[in-house]
């Protein structure tokens, strides 16, 4: 079987001849085999287990056809390596034994150690490079969305104690970005040397800061984050998650080659407001998957002919899979994806060179 690395070409800006795409959450609960796994095994004990691991993160690349894995894991992995014990509950997400909430509290944070702490997590990465025909795509959460869990103890719509960090304590607040900005290096490069194709930073919850805020606070961490694997030659995506469109102008001179987008911001907008420096990926509202197929189709096609005036797209949705999604309607629209977006590129003559390329 031939490697199929039409992700790697659109992350780097080149030709493809038909649109990369994966979802975000592929690996996950809208799949009955993976319920039943779940009946089993918890989200955690499922990442202990390396064999078990792969082989939920290769389900969706065999029942999709998605040109892209991504590793079945979680954002919270690495912060039990830094002396944060947590937990993974039913219905509310992470929640936190003992919260962030002190000079203190940070000042005992100790750096990252993945060899030790997460050989599972390695050992995963490397079963599935060698498996594999698409590229693995790994991951970590961004250090403004591992605060959030850590200082408010759960998950928050308000975010009023991280705030209240960030403006009552910046000291204390800058400390803690500079400890977490460490952890996501160092876990990125031993996944990268592990055998992944490309990473992913994943800051779901930043559109929650002002845009004053975010170039104040979380920016230089973001900056720092991307210049350190600057030199590494795999894709490297930021996803500054729902609600960031306010903060894509914000991201021009990281150190990224793809910005994911969410569903409110059209990708000629996005394009736009990023600069043309960087692909982009996104961003069909995952709820459209709730529709008729002829709607989703409908949907889709919009952001395929935006996506394919120029090189650099790659097809995702603007958020994760949601439990209720059907197995059925994403096969069909990646096959979908895959076939409009073929004949709607070789109706336009392919890519030209001059194109940003």
């Amino acid at each position: 079987m031939t490697y199929n690395d039409r992700f790697i070409r659109a992350c780097k800006k080149q030709p493809v001849d038909t649109l990369p795409v994966w979802y975000m959450r592929q690996a996950g609960r809208y799949d009955p085999e993976y319920r039943k796994i779940k009946e089993k095994y918890s989200l955690l004990e499922i990442c202990q287990q390396p064999e078990l691991a792969a082989e939920v993160t290769l389900m969706p690349v065999r029942k999709l056809g998605v040109d892209a894995a991504i590793l079945y894991s979680d954002i919270m992995n690495p912060v039990a390596s830094i002396g944060i014990d947590f937990d993974i509950v039913k219905n509310i997400g992470p929640v936190i034994d003992n919260p962030i909430r002190t000079a203190a509290d940070v000042e005992r944070l100790r750096p990252i150690q993945v060899e030790k702490d997460l050989p599972h997590i390695l050992k995963t990465i490397e079963i599935l490079a060698a498996d594999l025909q698409v590229p693995l795509i790994t991951f970590a959460g961004a250090p403004f969305t591992i605060a959030s869990y850590l200082i408010e103890g759960r998950p928050s719509k308000s975010y009023i104690r991280t705030k209240g960090m960030m403006y009552g304590e910046p000291k204390v607040w800058f400390q803690l970005m500079d400890k977490l900005g460490d952890m996501v290096i160092t876990y990125l490069k031993s996944q990268i040397a592990a055998g992944a194709k490309a990473v992913q930073l994943f800051d779901s919850w930043i559109g929650a800061l002002s845009p004053a805020d975010f170039r104040t606070y979380v920016l230089p961490t973001i900056q720092r984050i991307f210049a350190e694997l600057k030199h590494l030659e795999l894709p490297k995506i930021y996803f500054p998650g729902v609600a960031s469109g306010e903060l894509l102008p914000h991201l021009q001179g990281i150190e990224a080659d793809v910005i994911g987008l969410d569903w409110r911001v059209p990708i000629n907008e996005g394009r736009r407001r990023v600069g043309p420096r960087y692909a982009v990926q996104g961003n069909l509202d995952p709820y459209v998957l709730t529709a008729p197929m002829n709607v989703i189709q409908e949907q889709a096609k919009a952001i395929i002919d935006e996506g394919i005036q120029q090189p650099g797209y790659v097809f995702n949705l603007g958020h994760g899979l949601f439990p209720e999604a059907s197995l059925e309607k994403l096969k069909e629209l990646t096959d979908y994806i895959h076939d409009y977006s073929r004949e709607a590129i070789k109706a336009r003559g392919g890519y030209k060179q001059e194109s940003g390329v």
